[in-house]
């Protein structure tokens, strides 16, 4: 059989940034109709390469062809006009503009009298219904949860007609039911020539949606594998260099409570409140998972449990004490470590050094500070016992903290969530966007810490991360959550029923178990 024509040849793709080599000699290709899945740790070069397919960089050797054209270097443009569409890793919407304006910039003419919103609307609306991303064209972006700007983003590479796809993450807030309905229209789409390169930690998702699997280790290309022909140990191990064994919870008997919310609502201001009658209870020695799609009252539910919004009605209590409107600085102080969702955003400062990271929560414990002068030789000390603890792979303390990599970056916030002891911990996304060796570390850590004594709530979109550490299972849907669900008691579909709002299900599961 023929095999079907080449749309993307990459050739001896090679990108240095000073000493470091990112990409080297990499050389890949693509054929039409193909799913091409690229695997590989953070740093691999996975997201460089595709940057410089996309024109955001420019290749210090090598050359690039669509469609048997060479495309030229370092033009986003020109990627576009040969339909090469791109979800980046990181968003590049504007807040200050509405769904639509941020999907149909840049599509029609500076010189057209008026937009055609109507249409650009009608167009968009389609699209989001034959896949299943749930959007309001009209929703600010500011004012969007992340996994609406990521179901933007995927919409935004789709409304301009794309016939080549580069898809960094795309699932990471969509139900198991939606993800299935985007590989099947993937496969749809492929069949009539279509050609994606998908992004992805996930191993599921990989044997799901793709033909082709490439590996990446250390800027170099080590494999590349027919998806049928491979299994999920033989990838890992390429990834990594090394076997690797995921970590596994062991059976413990969970204590007293460390957290307990007891019909706790945090109106919104405009609308359907943030969190609505809201019952829960974490224990000593308990991980309890929430599952839901982004945008249903998790970052409230964070944003409660730290100290940064207070509820309008209910309570919460910290090891059997109610509190009220406690600050974020008063939580840490009661023994609540959190490692928040966005890690850029909310979690470190990337043009600060690593030492001031690691205190930023404690820079006014004694131990760090003396008549209000940080004591930067006792800061410099505890974060090279962190680095070294945590396996914080950077220059040292002083190394500014947007050198690191995305893995780096979490183990830093761990050793800051995890160094002190803390009660509760509350984690959120914890592995978004790490690659499978740094997943199995973030796991392992937190299940060291439930075995020390802490109450860990993981609030995360990835179904398989729930299902791999919780004790139980809450899902939250319009900011309610479901009575915790014992692990063996609740089915993915069923799960995935939960999430999209089908709580008539809640008696087949709790009265008759799995069925």
């Amino acid at each position: 059989m023929t095999s079907p024509p080449i749309v993307l040849r990459l050739s001896g793709i090679t990108k240095r940034f000073g000493p470091l080599v990112a990409n080297d000699s990499i050389s890949l290709t693509l054929h039409k109709g193909e799913v091409l899945a690229l695997l590989g740790e953070n740093g691999a070069g996975k997201t460089t390469l595709m940057n410089i397919l996309f024109g955001h960089y420019v290749a210090d050797e090598g050359s690039i062809e669509a469609f048997g054209q060479p495309l030229p270097p370092g033009s986003p443009r020109a990627a576009l006009a040969a339909g090469i569409g791109m979800v980046h890793q990181h968003f590049t919407l504007a807040d200050n503009l509405s769904v639509l304006d941020n999907i149909a910039v840049g599509t029609e003419s500076l010189w057209r009298p008026r937009s055609n919103r109507a249409a650009a609307k009608a167009k968009l609306l389609d699209l989001a219904r034959r896949f299943g991303l749930e959007v309001r064209p009209d929703a600010l972006v500011g004012d969007l949860s992340v996994g609406e700007r990521q179901r933007a983003e995927i919409l935004k590479a789709l409304y301009r007609d794309a016939r080549v796809l580069i898809l960094d993450e795309p699932t990471a807030v969509l139900t198991p039911q939606e993800s299935a309905s985007l590989f099947d229209t993937l496969r749809r789409l492929t069949a009539d020539g279509l050609a994606v390169v998908f992004i992805s930690h996930k191993m599921n998702e990989v044997f799901a949606a793709s033909d082709t699997v490439a590996v990446l280790r250390g800027g170099r290309l080590v494999a590349t594998r027919r998806t049928a022909e491979t299994d999920r140990e033989e990838l890992a191990e390429l990834m990594v260099g090394r076997a690797l064994k995921p970590p596994t919870p062991a059976p413990l008997e969970p204590g007293e409570p460390v957290l307990t919310l007891s019909g706790v609502t945090v109106a919104s201001g405009h609308g359907r409140p943030l969190l609505d009658g809201v019952d829960l209870t974490v224990r000593r020695r308990q991980i309890v998972g929430i599952a839901g799609v982004s945008g249903n009252g998790q970052t409230a539910l964070a944003e409660l449990i730290s100290g940064l919004i207070h509820p309008d009605s209910g309570t919460m209590a910290l090891k059997g004490e109610a509190i009220g409107n406690a600050s974020p600085a008063e939580m840490v102080r009661r023994g609540i470590a959190r490692i928040p969702e966005d890690r850029h955003a909310a979690g470190l400062v990337g043009a600060m050094a690593v030492w001031e990271n690691l205190i930023a929560e404690r820079y006014h414990d004694p131990a760090f500070q003396r008549f209000g002068l940080i004591r930067r030789g006792a800061a410099r000390a505890y974060a090279e016992e962190v680095i070294e603890a945590f396996d914080v792979r950077c220059p040292g303390p002083d190394a500014r903290t947007q050198l690191l990599s995305g893995g780096n970056m979490q183990k830093l916030i761990l050793g800051r969530t995890l160094a002190h002891g803390p009660d509760l911990i509350l984690a959120s996304q914890p592995t978004r966007g790490l690659d499978v060796g740094a997943v199995s570390y973030v796991h392992g850590r937190l299940l060291e810490a439930r075995a020390a004594g802490a109450g860990v709530l993981v609030i995360s979109e990835d179904l398989d991360e729930i299902l791999a550490l919780a004790d139980g299972i809450t899902v939250a849907y319009h900011g309610r959550l479901t009575p915790v669900l014992p692990h063996g008691r609740v089915s993915v579909r069923q799960l995935g029923l939960l999430m999209a709002g089908h709580w008539e299900i809640l008696p087949e599961i709790v009265g008759e178990g799995v069925p």
